[in-house]
């Protein structure tokens, strides 16, 4: 283990801004979609754009940072990402906006998988909770703050503002990590046959928190883009619907530091807990679909945000503790990738029923979708592990 946990500050603001940039933007777009003319389906398809670009792309960087360093890839995707940001602000058409959404998500695909890998490096696995608790919580921040910026910046000077101000905040994060973060050594590599890699990814201690983390990001990226346009459409004020989001994201960023403390010191309790965050992530979903009203959304929200705040660093934790150091990215490259295609499935599936039929039967597909894949991963996590899950020592 490299004991510098004094160097995480750069990773935390890493964090937070591919927080901010997912879910500010998306927040925003759910807000503007009248105004942008946009139908449900283009809404779905342009939230889910900067996902598509990090499924593709997350396990690749989550590899390249195991075999030339997580800090190169972290400072190098957060200049793209800056770059990226700045086509934001001239994209005048749903599709310009589109290829700057697709590029940041590429980018974020570079440093966000680098960065949990180097939580994970840097405080060991007996730690991992505690330390990807406050990442996670960093994440939450980003989630609370983009919605409500965005929210003033697009009042003040329309989209272009927003990507103007991610791009000044991924340059800083870029400098700051190129700056103060340590140095995390690059590991000898086991080589390993295509079967041992189809072995490790199908291996229950791999795929029961990945579902799990997918529920999550699926449930949330619906949450960030549709709770605004749902208190839209019920006649309330923008900053209702975006303080449903923030009220979502605080609670979660509250909630994973304390959740990832018990994952430590408690670890017999981490099945209970990570069932219980997706028995409200659905419990959520089902009652904005059945009952959709500004009570309702609050307090969906409210659920939302405890389930994810339960489920994130739990999950990570898990996988940073059954994970040997020397493939930590790629295995937090591959994590990532499954919780993108919730992230990026939930709001296609919705946005195709809804505008197939109505809004509330696309949440309620969305339940049973993610239902399935819920139980699934409950199953997988109460599985005992096998050797092969567990890594064979520490840094």
């Amino acid at each position: 283990m490299v004991d510098q946990k004094g160097g995480l500050g750069p990773l935390y603001l890493a964090g937070f801004t591919t927080a901010f940039g997912a879910h500010g933007v998306a927040a925003a777009l759910g807000t503007e979609t009248e105004n942008l003319g946009l139908a449900f389906a283009t809404l779905g398809l342009i939230l889910a754009t900067y996902d598509i670009a990090e499924v593709i792309l997350k396990p690749v960087f989550g590899t390249l940072s195991d075999r030339v360093g997580v800090k190169p890839v972290i400072v190098g995707g957060l200049l793209v990402f800056a770059a990226a940001s700045l086509l934001g602000v001239f994209a005048a058409s749903p599709l310009l906006l589109a290829l700057a959404r697709l590029a940041q998500g590429a980018a974020a695909a570079g440093f966000s998988p680098a960065s949990s890998s180097a939580v994970a490096r840097l405080v060991g696995p007996s730690l991992a909770g505690r330390y990807f608790g406050k990442y996670g919580s960093w994440k939450g921040l980003g989630y609370a703050g983009g919605p409500l910026l965005g929210a003033a910046l697009i009042t003040w000077s329309g989209l272009p503002a927003l990507f103007l101000v991610l791009a000044g905040l991924s340059l800083v994060a870029a400098l700051w990590t190129a700056i103060s973060m340590p140095s995390v050594p690059v590991l000898p590599k086991h080589c390993s046959t295509l079967a041992d890699i189809v072995k490790q990814s199908t291996a229950p201690a791999f795929l029961g928190p990945v579902l799990l983390l997918a529920v999550a990001t699926a449930v949330l990226g619906v949450a960030v883009g549709f709770i605004p346009l749902l208190a839209a459409r019920l006649g309330a004020d923008p900053i209702i619907g975006m303080g449903a989001v923030s009220i979502l994201a605080v609670i979660s960023a509250l909630v994973q530091p304390l959740t990832g403390r018990i994952h430590d010191s408690a670890p017999q309790r981490v099945n209970t807990l990570i069932s219980a965050g997706a028995a409200l992530l659905l419990a959520a979903v089902a009652l904005l679909a059945v009952v959709p009203s500004l009570p309702v959304i609050l307090l969906g929200a409210a659920a939302i945000g405890l389930g994810v705040g339960l489920i994130t660093p739990l999950g990570f934790a898990r996988l940073a503790a059954t994970t040997p150091p020397e493939r930590m990215g790629r295995t937090m490259g591959s994590a990532e990738l499954g919780r993108e295609v919730g992230d990026a499935g939930g709001p296609i599936l919705v946005g195709l029923v809804a505008g197939a039929a109505t809004l509330p039967l696309g949440l309620g597909a969305l339940a049973v979708a993610c239902a399935v894949a819920a139980a699934g991963g409950a199953i997988m996590m109460r599985a005992p592990a096998s050797s092969a899950d567990h890594p064979k020592g520490t840094e």
